[in-house]
């Protein structure tokens, strides 16, 4: 059964009881739209600087200009296509070329149910984009979040309730699902976050881990992926049954900067099936939970990005 590990101590987390954040910096992976541009939104109107990494520099251009007359700090933008792991190693360096220190790294951007493709570098699409490029961007940028004592957040969702990991076959090179395939990218989202928050505890770094999900939110996540039954689906319930992505977005920013959170917590809306309501401690599944499947995917993430993470948490 699904359950909660962490009690944080408050039901009802709100953007209100933010900090002033002025000096901190903040990079969003997807930060140009949905849950990321109003995760962005929040944390600039608290006097954060922002960064926002984006695959098309057009419309991260775009939405800087929209954030701009509504956040305090600086706004700035890196070109990342987590789909392409040359381009997250270029993201990286562009990144350090403009700041020092990140006091979040926030793995934002993701792709739903998707037809059957691959990223560049031959990967299933989804599990690509949604964890392999977010598991490379983060180790190469770790010592800049080490630099500010800082968090790595990664928004999962309450689908990693339903997936299940094909460690045998990652790439679903077999009977590939769209929904099975992104059902497992988000289990492997959690298993990341919580594998890195063991990791970071065990070797005494001044960076946390924290996971979180944005209930169900209306963004163009369920309009750019699904294809046929599911994107006439979601069409009809995004109208009827979505949270409006600002609401989505409050979980995020607790993990990004809100002082209650919780190193190694899971948030998200607690009302209606965990789609919407009060934003606290959420439940995670059992799957998630499993360390020994955490550490296969770690040591199969590896192996598929060609990064060792011991040469970041042993320096």
């Amino acid at each position: 059964m699904p359950k909660k590990i962490a009690k944080s101590g408050f039901r009802n987390w709100k953007t209100d009881r933010l900090p002033d954040l002025s000096g901190k910096t903040f990079l969003i992976t997807g930060g140009n739209s949905g849950i990321g541009f109003e995760a962005a939104k929040q944390l600039g109107g608290a006097g954060g600087d922002l960064i926002i990494a984006a695959r098309n520099p057009d419309k991260a251009a775009s939405a800087i200009a929209a954030l701009k007359p509504n956040v305090k700090g600086n706004v700035d933008q890196v070109t990342l296509d987590l789909a392409d792991l040359s381009s997250v190693r270029a993201a990286a360096e562009e990144t350090r070329s403009k700041v020092s220190k990140l006091d979040a790294l926030i793995n934002n951007a993701g792709i739903m149910q998707t037809p059957a493709q691959k990223t560049a570098d031959g990967f299933e699409m989804q599990i690509g984009t949604n964890h392999l490029g977010h598991f490379l961007l983060n180790g190469l940028l770790f010592d800049l979040v080490e630099n500010a004592s800082g968090r790595i957040a990664t928004v999962s969702s309450i689908a990693h309730k339903y997936g299940r990991m094909y460690l045998d076959d990652l790439m679903m090179t077999e009977n590939y699902s769209p929904t099975y395939a992104y059902g497992q990218s988000k289990l492997a989202n959690m298993l990341y976050a919580l594998e890195l928050d063991r990791k970071l505890k065990a070797s005494d770094r001044q960076v946390t881990s924290y996971a979180c999900h944005p209930g169900y939110s209306d963004t163009s996540l369920q309009s750019t992926g699904p294809t046929g039954f599911w994107k006439g689906m979601y069409k009809v319930t995004n109208a009827l049954m979505a949270q409006p992505a600002a609401k989505g977005a409050i979980p995020t920013v607790l993990c990004a900067a809100g002082t209650e959170a919780v190193p190694g917590a899971y948030y998200g809306p607690t009302g209606m099936g965990e789609s919407r309501g009060p934003v606290s401690d959420a439940l995670v599944s059992e799957k998630a939970l499993n360390e020994a499947d955490a550490k296969n995917l770690w040591q199969q993430s590896e192996a598929l990005v060609n990064f060792s993470w011991e040469t970041v948490l042993s320096a």
